[in-house]
């Protein structure tokens, strides 16, 4: 059976390339101990914000192997899972299960928006492939394919699928599931500036993408909603929003990258077609995250 019981903060963790485009996992190294140190629950290789669309297959291996080493059991290892054919992916999904990870996200077949049942049966084959818990990754705006409560009702009888990242841009969706589905599954807030909303309506988590730059604030906001401090939260969501909006953009890698950059925790070097941002965009960015580090809460000081 999958015992799996996820809850916290996730962080949706940035790959590290040199400037050449090449792997850097001594980057990569220094990134992961940064966020497990500051508190994180969990690490999550090789998503969108991952860059996985350029990264080869085994490149996304090897990325998650340098997670698992600085882990080294400290927190669990999820890889996301995203391929153009199933097949690929189950033989994905069996090297990572070799290699330890302790669970898998899973997006829909990338490039073929499938219907439901499609989208079900993906799921299912995968899992069985896996053997490993596996959060479901919905994300209709951005990969048109939705995965409805009814149709979470209906994978209920799979034991590996035990977590869903929502990320309908709906946040109503964390209140339908539970009434669907009850506990059944952990729910994780997949969206940066939902995430008070998300978890004051009983989310278990976030899986989150400006956690790589401000790690601790993020655990901060989890563990005050989760205690209930909401004038606290609040507060530290306020100040929070501008850089959570630069989460959901076409350029969210671009945006993070630099926001890392700014923050000293990172660099701007991405696979192309992508480009470090230029310009007003740049200009925008750059802004919002000096208006944020002038004003940055001590959250040290509410634990």
């Amino acid at each position: 059976m999958a015992a799996a019981k996820w809850e916290g903060v996730f962080p949706a963790v940035t790959t590290k390339f040199k400037e050449n485009e090449d792997l850097d996992h001594a980057e990569m190294e220094k990134h992961f101990n940064f966020q497990i140190d500051s508190g994180v629950h969990a690490l999550l290789t090789c998503g969108s914000l991952g860059e996985a669309s350029t990264l080869s297959f085994d490149e996304k291996l090897a990325v998650t192997k340098t997670a698992l080493n600085v882990a080294a059991g400290r927190v669990p290892v999820l890889v996301n899972v995203s391929e153009t054919r199933t097949a690929t992916a189950c033989r994905f999904v069996e090297k990572a299960h070799e290699m330890g990870v302790q669970g898998l996200m899973v997006m829909p077949s990338v490039l073929y928006a499938a219907d439901s049942r499609e989208a079900m049966d993906n799921l299912r084959v995968i899992a069985k492939a896996a053997q490993l818990p596996i959060m479901v990754y919905n994300n209709p705006v951005s990969y048109k394919v939705d995965l409805t409560p009814e149709d979470f009702k209906e994978l209920a009888d799979c034991e590996w699928i035990v977590a869903i990242k929502e990320s309908t841009d709906n946040v109503r969706r964390i209140t339908d599931l539970r009434n669907a589905v009850g506990h059944r599954y952990q729910l994780f807030m997949g969206v940066d500036d939902l995430s008070f909303e998300g978890l004051a309506v009983g989310a278990d988590g976030l899986l989150a993408g400006l956690v790589v730059a401000f790690p601790k604030e993020t655990v901060a906001l989890y563990k005050l909603m989760k205690a209930k401090r909401w004038d606290e939260a609040l507060k530290l969501y306020q100040w929070f929003m501008p850089l959570m909006h630069l989460d959901v953009s076409t350029k969210l890698v671009q945006n993070l990258k630099l926001v890392e950059t700014l923050a000293g925790v990172g660099n701007e070097y991405v696979r192309r077609p992508r480009q470090p941002l230029q310009g007003a965009d740049r200009a925008r960015v750059t802004a919002v995250v000096q208006q944020a580090l002038a004003t940055r809460p001590d959250v040290s000081l509410l634990f």
